[in-house]
């Protein structure tokens, strides 16, 4: 190995590198807030942008010159990376927790985000019609994503090493926003911060809680059951409301991802998708191949070949 160059592009830890061939760039995300775009060729700064918060996560998009980053405020801000500076084009907003990976597909035009708030979001970039689905099948920070397009395929992985495949060849359900409302949308009791109506009714407040399958606001007397929903993300038990629970049929509890075990604690994970291979690193300070060929598939049809 023969060193070449050294990039000052950041004052503090780097996050994300990624090199675009066609305008010679290397793009970088760190924690000291800044995206930086350099040139290999004369090594000077062609670019930067700053954050409010540390830059975490990186993609970027060839054709467009779309740049995706992630941060610790758990915002993904897309923005159009240009010789003379850069644009914002749109922030997304979904996520509870610090954006930990992200994963664009530039087929399908697919952005995913996993977080420490334990959740995955596919956001239809292509789709231009703000569609976002929310999967939730992880007990801890999502530290790496990766999607198989031609198998309709996400794995995913988690700090606590649990891998997940899940199906995307399906038609899945959206999860509702969530609504708002002083008293329970079923039975009409107020909550606790609707001091008029409980003065009116001599009744005392209750706890605010949403069902997770309409989304509506409703005391915890009106939404006691808990169930799985998986073609709206939901692997696990959540809350719903009693008529939401008395509509899901047992066939909608039927689990739409396999769970596996990667017996450490993931940090980072990356995929070469042609042999069905996946690398995982752990804190462990173990490095672990997996042939995931079992599980995703491998042949002519699918676009893997053998190794």
């Amino acid at each position: 190995m023969n060193f070449v160059k050294t990039y000052p592009a950041h004052q503090n830890r780097v996050t994300e590198v990624i090199f675009s061939p066609d305008p010679e760039w290397v793009i970088s995300t760190g924690h000291d807030k800044f995206l930086t775009w350099m040139c290999t060729l004369s090594g000077s700064l062609v670019g930067r942008h700053a954050f409010s918060s540390w830059a975490s996560s990186l993609q970027y998009d060839e054709e467009t010159r779309y740049a995706f980053v992630g941060d610790f405020a758990g915002q993904i801000t897309l923005l159009k990376l240009e010789k003379e500076g850069c644009s914002v084009i749109s922030t997304l907003k979904g996520h509870e927790g610090s954006i930990s990976c992200l994963y664009w597909d530039p087929v399908q035009r697919y952005l995913f985000s996993g977080s420490s708030d334990h959740s995955i979001i596919l956001w239809d970039i292509g789709g231009r019609q703000g569609r976002t689905l929310i999967l939730q099948g992880h007990h801890d920070k999502v530290q790496g994503v990766c999607y198989l397009q031609l198998t309709r395929q996400l794995v995913s992985c988690s700090v606590d090493g649990g891998i997940c495949v899940w199906n995307m060849d399906i038609e899945r359900e959206e999860a509702p926003q969530w609504l708002e409302s002083d008293s329970c949308q079923k039975c009409a009791q107020p909550f606790f911060w609707n001091i008029k109506q409980m003065w009116d009714t001599r009744t005392l407040g209750l706890r605010q809680h949403h069902c997770r399958k309409c989304g509506q606001a409703v005391c915890g007397k009106c939404s006691s059951k808990r169930s799985s929903y998986p073609i709206m993300g939901f692997e696990f038990q959540v809350r719903v409301c009693d008529s939401c629970y008395e509509s899901i049929k047992d066939e909608d509890r039927t689990s739409l991802a396999t769970f596996h075990e990667g017996k450490h604690n993931i940090c980072f994970m990356t995929m070469d998708i042609s042999r069905g291979l996946m690398v995982t690193c752990g804190t462990d300070r173990l490095v672990k191949i997996w042939d995931m060929t079992p599980t995703v598939g491998c042949s002519l049809a699918t676009g893997f070949s053998p190794r």
